[in-house]
C-alpha cells in the first residue's frame, strides 16, 4: 500500500479545514477551531492502487505572520495552497507559502522530483465580492508549476473530490519519477521524520 501525505496551506480564514472534511466526508461544516492541527487518514483506491492517505492540517497562521514549512517541505508529497477569492491578503499569503515551496532546494531537503501543488481559490459562491481575479490565481499557478482551480467547499463537493484526486495522480506520478531516479535500496526521507509531526490523528 502506498502512502500518500498531502499537506493542506493556507491564511486562517480561507477553508481549508473545510474543504478537507468536504473531501473525506462529502459534508460542508463552515465553523473550525483554528488552534490544533491534525493528520486525518484515509484509505481508498486509485488507479487499482490501495492508497494510505494523510492529509495535514496545520493551525491556522495570521497572515502578517511569519511561516516555516521546513517540517512540512520534509514531510508531505504534495501541497495544496488554499485563498479566498474575497480576500486579497490571503492571496498574497498562497503566493508567499508557493515561493517558499519553489524556492531552491537547500542541502537540508533536496528532492530528486518537484513537488506536486495545486493552487485553489476558495469561496467562489462569494463571487459577488470578489478581490482576486481568476486570471491573477491562473498566472499564479503557471508561473509556479501548479496546477489551479477556483471552487466552493460550500456548494461544490464534486469539484472538491475531483480536485483532491487530481492532485493524488500528480503525486503517484512524481513516485514513478523518483523510483526511476533513486539508487537501489535507498529509503524514503518522509519515513524517518514523520515523528516530526505530533498532531492529533483522525481516521475517517
Amino acid at each position: 500500500m502506498n502512502d500518500v501525505k498531502l499537506a493542506v496551506l493556507g491564511g486562517e480564514g480561507t477553508g481549508k479545514s473545510a474543504l478537507t472534511v468536504r473531501f473525506l466526508t462529502k459534508r460542508f461544516i463552515g465553523e473550525y477551531a483554528s488552534n490544533f492541527e491534525s493528520i486525518y487518514n484515509k484509505h481508498l483506491c486509485l488507479e487499482r492502487k490501495q492508497l494510505n492517505l494523510e492529509i495535514y492540517d496545520p493551525c491556522s497562521q495570521t497572515q502578517k505572520a511569519k511561516f516555516s514549512l521546513t517540517s512540512e517541505l520534509h514531510w508531505a508529497d504534495g501541497f495544496i495552497i488554499v485563498y479566498d477569492i474575497s480576500d486579497r491578503s490571503s492571496f498574497a499569503f498562497a503566493k508567499a507559502l508557493i515561493y517558499r515551496i519553489r524556492e531552491p532546494q537547500t542541502s537540508h531537503c533536496k528532492r530528486a522530483v518537484e513537488s506536486a501543488m495545486f493552487l485553489v481559490g476558495n469561496k467562489r459562491d462569494l463571487c459577488h465580492v470578489r478581490e482576486v481575479g481568476w486570471e491573477e490565481g491562473q498566472k499564479l499557478a503557471l508561473d509556479n508549476r501548479c496546477q489551479f482551480c477556483e471552487l466552493s467547499a460550500a456548494e461544490q463537493s464534486l469539484e472538491v473530490e475531483m480536485m483532491f484526486i487530481r492532485i493524488i495522480k500528480d503525486i503517484l506520478i512524481n513516485f514513478k519519477l523518483k523510483e526511476k531516479r533513486r539508487p537501489s535500496g535507498s529509503k524514503s526521507m518522509a519515513k524517518l521524520i514523520n515523528n516530526v509531526f505530533g498532531k492529533r490523528r483522525k481516521s475517517v
